[in-house]
């Protein structure tokens, strides 16, 4: 008997003594160690790679954002801000309607496949959107000219790149609202345009607030 309850001790004892050592090493000194090296050597990507601007943290490299024109009485959907570049389509985003206390943004995409009708709807509809919105006095867009990203989300609505293509296309747009030359506003995009990483993966691509950052540095506004 004596012996059967000094093992069971034993065995509460190791058990014990294990579950003390894992925690410490796995729920503090791991959790310490990965975020003094990532602090160290990623400062900027552990901290959710933050854009600033005059000082303040205005987004992150890694998340789109909209620019639109505050709501108007009776709208459902706010028209977009033209004096800036636009980001491509966010139909994958939703609202969070379980804890309305917080206005959080759902990643998704639209989960449409190609020959859905309402798919094909927004797509038509975001196609005569750009070409209106871009065409200016002296500069007619065509429904050719239009790039895909133009016209449909990515797969996390989350994506806050666009194609260099579609950034020139909002450059006659840009410059007229704003009062710039053109060739102005091509350089800067030319300038925020980032290349393939590491010479040959991806595509080339611009960040759409880091761009209007820029524009914004460029107008005084």
């Amino acid at each position: 008997m004596n012996n059967s309850v000094n093992s069971t001790a034993r065995l509460v004892g190791a058990a014990f003594r294990a579950l003390l050592v894992l925690t410490v090493v796995t729920g503090v000194l791991y959790p310490l160690a990965v975020t003094g090296v990532s602090q160290a050597l990623f400062n900027d990507k552990a901290n959710g790679s933050e854009i600033t601007a005059n000082g303040k943290v205005v987004g992150s490299e890694l998340i789109g954002q909209r620019y639109d024109l505050p709501l108007k009485k009776g709208e459902e959907t706010a028209a977009p801000d033209l004096k800036w570049f636009q980001p491509r389509p966010s139909n994958g985003l939703g609202s969070n309607s379980v804890n309305t206390q917080y206005k959080l943004i759902l990643s998704g995409a639209t989960n449409r496949s190609g020959d859905n009708k309402d798919l094909i709807d927004w797509v038509t509809a975001a196609k005569a959107a750009v070409v209106k919105d871009n065409s200016t006095a002296t500069y007619k867009v065509k429904p050719s000219d239009v790039p895909a990203d133009a016209v449909t989300s990515s797969g996390s609505g989350l994506d806050p790149h666009i194609s260099p293509e579609y950034a020139e296309l909002q450059v006659h747009r840009v410059a007229e609202e704003n009062n710039l030359d053109v060739k102005e506003v091509e350089k800067l995009v030319a300038d925020n345009t980032d290349g393939r990483t590491l010479g040959f993966v991806g595509e080339p691509r611009v960040n759409v607030l880091k761009l209007n950052i820029a524009l914004r540095e460029l107008t005084g506004k």
